[in-house]
C-alpha cells in the first residue's frame, strides 16, 4: 500500500524529532555536552591508561556526602605521563576553554575540593608508578606514588623495621591528598605535620609539566606544593622520611573536669625532652557511661573507682597518649609511663591503660570505621570543622564554644590538643597561627540523614557558623585548617600577609588556573589580583 506524498513527509519528521530529541536527552544526561565546540576529544592523546566518560558520578562524590559537582570525565592513568598530558592538552586550549583538573584521591574531601564540574577529574589511585621503595641505612627513606594510601606504606616499611614519623589519625588517605594540606595527627609536636618529613617530589604543574623538586632543587615548587591544597601541582611521588618502628604501644586515657589543668598538662607534654611520643585530647559534652564504653579497649588502673565514676551532663577533657617501646624495654617504659603520669593532674579514677601492636594504634580509627560501615552509618554528611587557634586564646574560646555554644552531645568526637610551631616550615604554603604554641581543634560530626534535632546537618551546619563568627568577633585569630571559603575577599583574609605570595606562585605554577577548581581560590579566566 502506498502512502500519499504529505503523509510520508509528516511521518518523516516525527521521526526526525523523536531522533533528535532522543540524542539531546542521552547528551544532558550524560553530561557531555557532545555538541558544545569547546569540548575537545580525549580520545586521540597517547595515553596507557584511558578516560571514562559514562561512569562519572562516584567522582561527584566525597566523604563529606555534602557537595556534588559531575565531572565531564574521568582519567585512569597508568604512568605520569597520562596526567601530563591530559593537563598539558588542556593548558594547550588556552583561556577560552572552561576545562579544569581535579586530583582525586581515596576521596576523602569534606566539601567538594576534589571535584570540577564539567571537567576532568584524575583518578589517582590508578597511577601504576614503580612499587613502593624502601631505603634502608643511616636516613632511611620510602618513595612512593602520591595515589598510594598511608597504610599501604605502613605494611610495607615495617618490613623493614621502618616507619614514617609523622601520621595523620586515619590512614587510608593517599599521599598526595595529605601533603597537599599539611597531615597532622598527635605525633605532629615532636616530628611537624607529615609535610615536615618530605624530603623530594615530583610533581605535574598546570603547564602539564613534570618536574623533580627537593630543597635543592626547583626549591619554590617544592615548597608551594606542600600545604598548597593542589593549586600548583598534582603531585604524582614523594620521598617520606622514615624512622625505626617500635613494636609495642602503650595507650593510657585520663580525664580532666578542669581545662586549665588540661591545657597545661598538654603544653608541658609537648614542651619536654622526655615525654610521650603522642599527644592527643578531646572533648566530652554529657557523655552517658563514657568510662564503661572504654572498658572494650582499656583497661582501669582502679576499678572500684572507675565504676563510681559519673560522667553524665559534665564537660569532660579526655588527654590521650602513647609511649612507643619494644619488648626489651618493657619494664623500662612502665617506670617512665607510671614517672610522667605522676606529674599530670587527671582524676586519679580515670586511669585507663592498654598496650597494642604499634600498627594497630595507627590503624584504630579503621576499626570504627569498620564499624559505622556495618551500621550504614559511614556514607552520611560530615560538616567537619577543623580550626588553629592559638595558645593565648585557647581558654577564650573553649569558655564560650564549651561552655555556651555546644550543650548537646557530639555526634562524633571533637579533637584538641596543641603542637609546636618550631616544628612547621613557614616556606609551605600552609597557613596556621603566629604563636609558639597553637592548638587543634577538629568537630568531627557526623549528620543523621533526615532529623531536624541536634545531630541533623541543618544544625551542625548553623553551630558551625556560630563557632567561626565567635572566632572572627572576638579576634582570636584562628586559621582554618583544611579550609573552606566561597569568595576572594575570605582567602584574602585567610592568607593574609601571604596572599601575594600565593597568588604569585599560582601565576608561575599554573596561570590559567587550571588545577582543583574545588576549592574555589581561583576561576578559570578570571584575573588572579
Amino acid at each position: 500500500m502506498r502512502y500519499p506524498p504529505v503523509y510520508f513527509l509528516k511521518q518523516m519528521n516525527t521521526f526526525i524529532i523523536k531522533g533528535f530529541m532522543i540524542f539531546f536527552v542521552s547528551c544532558v544526561t550524560i553530561k557531555l555536552n557532545l555538541c558544545s565546540p569547546n569540548t575537545p576529544s580525549f580520545n586521540t592523546l597517547p595515553l596507557d591508561g584511558h578516560f571514562n566518560f559514562h561512569e562519572v558520578h562516584h567522582a561527584a562524590r566525597d566523604f563529606g556526602n555534602r557537595y556534588q559537582f559531575l565531572p565531564m570525565a574521568v582519567l585512569h592513568p597508568k604512568t605520569v605521563s597520562d596526567i601530563a598530558t591530559t593537563i598539558k592538552h588542556i593548558w594547550d586550549m588556552g583561556p577560552r576553554s572552561e576545562l579544569t583538573v581535579a586530583a582525586r584521591g581515596h576521596g576523602h574531601s569534606l566539601q567538594g575540593q576534589a571535584q570540577t564540574h564539567r571537567g576532568v577529574v584524575i583518578n589517582m589511585e590508578s597511577l601504576k608508578g614503580p612499587e613502593i621503595q624502601v631505603y634502608t641505612g643511616s636516613s632511611p627513606y620510602v618513595d612512593v606514588s602520591g595515589g598510594e594510601l598511608w597504610i599501604n606504606i605502613l605494611h610495607e616499611s615495617l618490613k623493614y623495621g621502618l616507619a614514617p614519623k609523622s601520621w595523620t589519625d586515619y590512614l587510608h588517605l593517599t599521599i598526595g591528598g595529605t601533603l597537599s594540606n599539611a597531615g597532622i595527627s598527635g605525633q605532629a609536636f615532636r616530628h611537624g605535620p607529615q609535610i615536615s618529613n618530605v624530603h623530594q617530589l615530583e610533581v605535574v604543574t598546570g603547564k602539564g609539566e613534570v618536574i623533580n623538586c627537593s630543597e635543592e632543587q626547583n626549591e619554590d615548587l617544592f615548597h608551594s606544593v606542600l600545604g598548597g591544597l593542589g593549586q600548583f601541582g598534582i603531585i604524582t611521588r614523594a620521598r617520606i622520611s622514615l624512622e625505626a618502628a617500635p613494636a609495642r604501644v602503650k595507650w593510657i586515657r585520663v580525664l580532666y573536669s578542669d581545662f586549665a589543668a588540661f591545657t597545661q598538662d598538654q603544653e608541658r607534654l609537648i614542651s619536654a625532652e622526655n615525654t610521650f611520643d603522642y599527644v592527643e585530647g578531646f572533648v566530652i559534652i554529657n557523655r552517658t557511661g563514657l568510662l564503661n564504653n572504654w572498658r572494650s579497649s582499656f583497661n582501669s588502673k582502679d576499678p572500684v573507682q572507675a565504676s563510681q565514676f559519673k560522667s553524665d551532663g559534665r564537660t569532660l577533657f579526655c588527654l590521650e597518649l602513647a609511649k612507643y617501646f619494644n619488648l626489651d624495654k618493657t619494664d623500662l617504659i612502665n617506670e617512665e609511663v607510671e614517672n610522667l603520669l605522676s606529674q599530670l593532674s587527671f582524676i586519679r579514677s580515670t586511669l585507663f591503660m592498654s598496650e597494642v601492636a604499634y600498627i594497630d594504634f595507627l590503624d584504630r580509627v579503621h576499626v570504627s570505621e569498620i564499624k559505622l560501615r556495618s551500621k550504614d552509618l559511614w556514607d552520611v554528611p560530615h560538616p567537619w570543622l577543623n580550626l588553629l587557634i592559638p595558645k593565648s586564646k585557647i581558654h577564650t574560646f573553649a569558655e564560650e564554644v564549651f561552655g555556651s555554644i555546644l550543650t548537646a552531645t557530639s555526634n562524633g568526637p571533637i579533637l584538641i590538643y596543641p603542637v609546636n610551631r618550631s616544628k612547621w616550615d613557614n616556606r609551605t604554603s600552609v597557613v596556621i597561627p603566629e604563636e609558639h604554641i597553637f592548638y587543634l581543634v577538629a568537630f568531627l560530626t557526623s549528620a543523621v540523614p533526615s532529623s531536624t534535632g541536634t545531630d541533623g546537618l541543618e544544625h551542625i551546619l548553623t553551630q558551625n557558623k556560630r563557632i567561626l563568627e565567635f572566632c572572627e568577633t572576638a579576634h582570636l585569630g584562628v586559621k582554618q585548617y583544611l579550609p573552606h571559603y566561597t569568595t576572594k575577599k575570605e582567602w584574602q583574609a585567610h592568607f593574609g600577609p601571604r596572599w601575594e605570595a600565593f597568588v604569585q606562585r599560582k601565576s608561575a605554577y599554573d596561570p590559567l588556573a587550571i588545577l582543583a577548581p574545588g576549592q574555589r581560590i581561583f576561576q578559570k579566566a578570571i584575573p588572579f589580583s
